[in-house]
């Protein structure tokens, strides 16, 4: 048998809403912060040419860090900031700083102010936001050692000093900084994979719950109802109308697999439901007015279900009853109503663990947005009134 490698993808921003904030903030602000650095600079660098500077050096110089400046911001944009962008950032500004003799006059260069001083802040700065620690402290390391080398070349140590001390400042000022919010959103990424994750099973544990209610519905309106009647002794020795009934049951619980192997779906007939539920209790006189109704199968299940459920309940607990089957509309509203004249009961005294109104009738109906309203009293009857809006 062939082997199949499972593949995992990386989360997505989606799955890591904190860390996809981190990596489109701290993508964004050092492109920018580039760009603009590479622009300004290049003006500043060739304003100022006096000996010892050398033009012929410069320019090209100039030309090739504006360029790369638009093309790091570019790229970092569109694609993040890589490691070989990093790097060659670090390069590119290394180089630079080594070639302070030749780049900045003796005049701009004390203060930490010239346009390579400049770059070399971006550059560390950046370096620590985009990339690992192992590879971001080094490379700060390198910058401030190009641009030490270069000044002190230069003839200025005390520029040499003051601003190497603060690009390793900088370096380790950004880098702590960016190692806490790191690890900050990590922990806020693993508590919303955490809450996901609970969500997700708490979501599937409804569904089985809910499952496992359809379940027993079913079960209550067929099967057990046709023991209970038994039971009750409302069947004496053979009969034909429990072997029908029995065949009814079967039928149903046929028709209830094939509907959830394949659902319905569309508008159906609601009046055409309730017919075949009056179809599996021929036992019960049943005096129905059904008016022709057309609603979404979901709400149509649950309220032929419901009826064929309160009807079946006076089979078993009113035997010898009439019983009446209404299907009507109310100021939009389908309205279904079930009633007979056996003997009643104090719906305030039914036991909880009684499955039949709980949930065969009134929790049916909740699935679907529904209600459903019981009256009854000793000696008076029982009337159930299903109610489903979702129509125009």
């Amino acid at each position: 048998m062939p082997v199949v490698a499972a593949t995992t993808s990386p989360p997505t921003s989606l799955e890591r809403p904190a860390g996809g904030a981190f990596t489109r903030v701290f993508t964004t602000v050092p492109a920018l912060l580039r760009l603009t650095c590479g622009l300004v600079g290049a003006v500043v660098a060739l304003a100022v040419r006096t000996p010892p500077v050398r033009v012929e050096l410069l320019v090209p110089a100039v030309a090739v860090l504006t360029a790369w400046s638009v093309w790091y911001a570019v790229r970092a944009l569109r694609h993040g900031a890589t490691g070989p962008l990093v790097a060659g950032d670090v390069a590119l500004t290394t180089a630079a700083g080594l070639a302070i003799p030749w780049l900045v006059a003796p005049e701009v260069l004390p203060g930490e102010v010239s346009w390579i001083a400049v770059l070399a802040s971006t550059t560390v700065i950046n370096a620590q936001t985009t990339a690992p620690a192992r590879w971001s402290v080094p490379a700060g390391l390198l910058v401030a050692a190009g641009y030490a080398t270069g000044a002190t070349a230069a003839g200025n140590p005390a520029e040499a000093r003051a601003h190497a001390m603060t690009l390793l400042a900088q370096t380790g000022i950004a880098a702590v900084m960016t190692a806490v919010i790191r690890r900050r959103i990590g922990r806020a990424d693993a508590a919303f994979t955490d809450y996901q994750r609970l969500a997700r099973e708490a979501v599937m544990a409804r569904a089985a719950r809910e499952a496992e209610r359809r379940q027993n519905r079913d079960l209550h309106d067929t099967v057990l109802g046709t023991l209970t009647m038994v039971g009750l002794g409302a069947v004496a020795g053979p009969s034909a109308m429990l072997r029908k009934r029995c065949a009814a049951d079967l039928r149903t619980l046929a028709d209830l697999a094939d509907a959830r192997s394949a659902p319905v779906t569309g508008p159906v007939s609601l009046d055409d439901r309730l017919r075949a539920a009056l179809t599996r209790l021929p036992e019960l006189p049943v005096a129905a007015t059904l008016a022709p109704c057309v609603v979404p199968a979901e709400a149509a299940g649950a309220l032929a279900d419901s009826a064929a459920a309160a009807l079946a309940n006076v089979v078993r607990h009113a035997p010898g009853a009439t019983a009446m089957l209404r299907l009507a509309r109310d100021a939009g509203t389908i309205v279904v109503e079930v009633a007979d004249d056996g003997p009643g009961f104090d719906p305030a005294t039914v036991p909880a663990h009684r499955y039949g109104l709980r949930e065969s009738i009134i929790g049916r109906m909740a699935t679907v947005g529904g209600r459903a309203e019981v009256t009854s009293a000793p000696g008076a009857g029982t009337r159930i009134r299903l109610e489903w809006t979702g129509v125009d």
